[in-house]
């Protein structure tokens, strides 16, 4: 009975799917596809796919260890940011697509009134219809050509406004996240030289201020559906990891809180974090500031492979690792109702490879 039990335990299936929230839908990566569903103003689901290349071809910087972690994490926060702003305008361009609806139907219940003059304007330019067709065939390319050019344009800003984005936010995580603690705590003269010390004060202020934040962001009215669609996502993923059907009904039951969680390998950073910082000998804050800068990809190395650690093992010691960050996630998820399991599980099921083994975590 007990090997039975073991076995059962070891063979568990755990996926290497993963997503995000976004405005209105969710992103799934899997190993050969990725994929965003949004639900749109008409209650209509959008959905895109694109090629991923994370399974069995995937460069040697997707499976190196310590290597990984950092082009995961890398590669994770600009499509993160890119499908973000996208599933924002998808609500926009709706928006828009309504105004025009509106403008098109005023316009034709002026028809009637003008249905004498156009006919006699048809009439008088029947005349010169080969004129007129050569005219037009110009403007048609001429227009194609702008458009294009237009379109370029316009994804060559997107793409400026997009990283322009990433580094502002990547400069305010820093400063709130690396300078502010330990600007608090070197104000403290009583414990300037002791590292170790300084490094454990350090680290509490991050994991205060992390919290705090999250918080505080979580009682915004739109970060509380994202976060009811973070939920979804969740419970979706553990529906396949259980391998059963994926319906509303399925996913429904399952739990919204899971181990590889985005949430749960920040708050792995923060620990993480702490304990190289206790090996650093500089005791000057802005040299610490420094290091703390330099040593960020070991950081987030390690905290890569801490998480697939926790991630395919069930013990006392993983258990401990995963649990403040599942904690956290009572805070970063929400209970998602039907209409966003159908946008998680429409993301979802592009990403599933045939191959199965391609799957596995």
């Amino acid at each position: 009975m007990g090997n039975n039990t073991n076995s059962e335990t070891k063979e568990k299936f755990k996926s290497k799917i993963g997503g995000q929230a976004l405005v209105e839908g969710i992103m799934m990566l899997g190993p050969n596809t990725g994929a965003m569903a949004c639900r749109l103003p008409d209650g209509t689901i959008d959905l895109e796919t694109w090629e991923e290349n994370n399974g069995k071809n995937a460069p040697w910087y997707r499976k190196v260890p310590l290597v990984r972690g950092c082009t995961s994490f890398v590669i994770s926060l600009v499509k993160g940011y890119k499908y973000m702003m996208k599933s924002a305008e998808k609500q926009m361009v709706d928006d828009e697509d309504d105004d025009k609806k509106k403008d098109t139907k005023n316009k034709k219940s002026d028809v009637p009134e003008k249905a004498i003059a156009d006919a006699e304007a048809a009439a008088e330019a029947a005349a010169d219809t080969d004129i007129a067709e050569n005219k037009a065939d110009t403007a048609e390319k001429a227009e194609n050509s702008g458009e294009k050019k237009t379109e370029k344009e316009k994804d060559t800003v997107t793409d400026i406004f997009m990283y322009l984005g990433i580094l502002l936010g990547v400069a305010m995580a820093i400063g709130l996240f690396v300078f502010l603690p330990k600007w608090l705590v070197g104000l403290i003269p009583s414990i300037k030289e002791h590292r170790i010390v300084r490094s454990l004060l350090e680290g509490i202020v991050k994991i205060v201020l992390f919290v705090l934040y999250m918080y505080l962001v979580s009682l915004m009215k739109d970060i509380k559906r994202q976060y009811m669609y973070h939920g979804a996502e969740h419970k979706t993923i553990a529906c396949h990891e259980a391998e059963l059907p994926l319906t509303v009904e399925n996913v429904r039951k399952q739990t919204r809180f899971h181990k590889r969680c985005g949430t749960s390998f920040i708050f792995i950073v923060l620990i993480v974090s702490i304990l190289v910082m206790c090996l650093v000998p500089f005791t000057v804050t802005w040299q610490r500031i420094v290091a703390s800068l330099v040593l960020l990809p070991l950081v987030v190395g390690i905290s890569y492979e801490c998480i697939r650690l926790a991630g395919n093992n069930d013990n006392t010691f993983t258990r401990i690792l995963s649990a403040p960050g599942l904690a956290m996630q009572r805070i970063t998820t929400r209970e998602p109702d039907d209409s966003m399991i159908e946008i998680a599980i429409a993301a979802m099921k592009p990403c599933i490879p045939e191959d199965k083994e391609e799957d596995k975590w």
